[in-house]
């Protein structure tokens, strides 16, 4: 039974609370602190929801359940990528091998769902816009202790709880916690995802060529209108570039692809008109508490375990809902809130990180040994029968079975006496 002393006090105050980023986390947290009856305000810097042209992301068991809370699981599962089969080739092998992807997924996870991120983001953003004020076009400049906030272009407003999520590269955190409060890890590697004509892939299948040190693969699904290439490298050391360096991203791409493939390179020309582009860093976010004050940090802002590597999106899901339902149980009190918060989450991210780094170090293999070996682990997988592979992964919590076992509080009760 949970306790709930503040309540009585938390229905008769309005509690005011602001979140930053409208992308995945954001959405979720802004729908379940409207259903427990706080004022949210959500600011995006985007003029409208990104459509980043990002590439596929993986909801695990706890955030697939979250989903199903939120009444929006239908509209996930009909969003689905449905990519169920890879066929993979090794740099400088001819034949390629055939991979069944559900099978790999059903040995990870007993309810997963693949959806593109820009997909899930406006599902999200639907299930809770109508109770939500929802700011496009700006951003946070200044955050005062007492709750006063800046805008770039809106009014300065009072807020009683300030939340950042607003992704790895995090305004808020940088104005709250400082400079120098990344705390960041590289794990040796970059991701880029570009958007391309939808003739160059087919429903259901992703094309893979494996090579040492590079990842290239094209996959679409139907409620696409366009195809999307993920290139991922390795890199001893981290690159020179800005973040919001376009050309310059765009130029290290090709340093590192070209030559790999006549299909990769076909790819590759496609880069200067791409209608969408993203690269960045395969980075991990080591921040420790992920609060200070009345400002609190959810989701890729307060520790993202490293894109494409390590669940970060179903810890962003799982944050939100947790971040939610400690500010309802506590009534608004934000102090008690943010502890129990962070003491709920502390696990899941510290297991997540160990899952992303060594992740990072398989998922594009540093030699054509181990080229093979990754090529062929996936063909064993898809040879034996899918009861087996699930019962030896369910017997590794902490590897392939990591996101599907993390355990989360019911906050039912909240919203009951809310």
């Amino acid at each position: 039974m949970l306790g709930l002393p503040n309540l009585e006090k938390f229905r008769e105050v309005v509690v005011r609370i602001l979140i930053s980023g409208a992308s995945i986390a954001g959405p979720v947290l802004a729908y379940w602190l409207s259903r427990y009856g706080f004022e949210v305000t959500v600011v995006e810097r985007a003029g409208q929801l990104r459509k980043t042209g990002g590439h596929a992301v993986d909801l695990f068991r706890p955030s697939m359940e979250i989903s199903a809370k939120m009444g929006v699981l239908p509209q996930i599962e009909a969003l689905a990528t449905g990519t169920n089969t890879m066929t993979l080739y090794r740099e400088g092998v001819a034949r390629p091998a055939t991979i069944d992807i559900t099978k790999i997924i059903n040995a990870a996870s007993d309810r997963h769902v693949e959806i593109m991120r820009d997909d899930l983001g406006e599902v999200y953003y639907d299930a809770g816009r109508d109770d939500v004020e929802y700011v496009f076009g700006d951003s946070i400049t200044a955050i005062a202790p007492d709750g006063q906030v800046t805008f770039e272009r809106g009014a300065p407003r009072k807020f009683d709880v300030v939340v950042g999520a607003d992704g790895l590269h995090s305004n808020v955190r940088r104005l709250v916690f400082g400079d120098d409060a990344g705390h960041t890890e590289f794990l040796g590697g970059y991701l880029a995802v570009i958007s391309v004509p939808k003739m160059l892939a087919r429903d259901g299948e992703s094309v893979t060529h494996l090579g040492a040190g590079r990842v290239a693969m094209i996959y679409t699904a139907q409620p696409l209108d366009d195809a999307r290439v993920v290139f991922l490298f390795r890199s001893k050391d981290e690159l020179t570039y800005h973040y919001r360096d376009v050309s310059r991203q765009k130029e290290l791409l090709r340093a590192a692809f070209t030559g790999m493939h006549p299909r990769v390179d076909c790819w590759l020309a496609e880069v200067d008109r791409t209608p969408a582009f993203y690269f960045d860093s395969i980075t991990q976010l080591r921040l420790d508490t992920w609060s200070r004050g009345r400002v609190a940090l959810v989701g890729d802002a307060g520790y993202c375990p490293g894109p494409a590597v390590g669940g970060s999106t179903s810890i962003a899901v799982l944050g939100a809902y947790v971040l939610a339902g400690e500010l309802a149980e506590a009534g608004g009190d934000y102090g008690r809130a943010f502890a129990q918060y962070e003491r709920h989450m502390g696990e899941p991210v510290r297991r997540s990180r160990a899952f992303a780094r060594a992740a990072s170090k398989t998922i594009v293999p540093g030699s054509r040994a181990g080229v093979w070996a990754l090529t062929r682990a996936g063909q064993l997988i898809s040879a034996l029968p899918s009861g087996l592979t699930r019962a030896i992964a369910k017997m590794n919590t902490k590897g392939a079975r990591l996101h599907d076992s993390m355990q989360y509080k019911d906050y039912a009760l909240v919203r009951e006496q809310t």
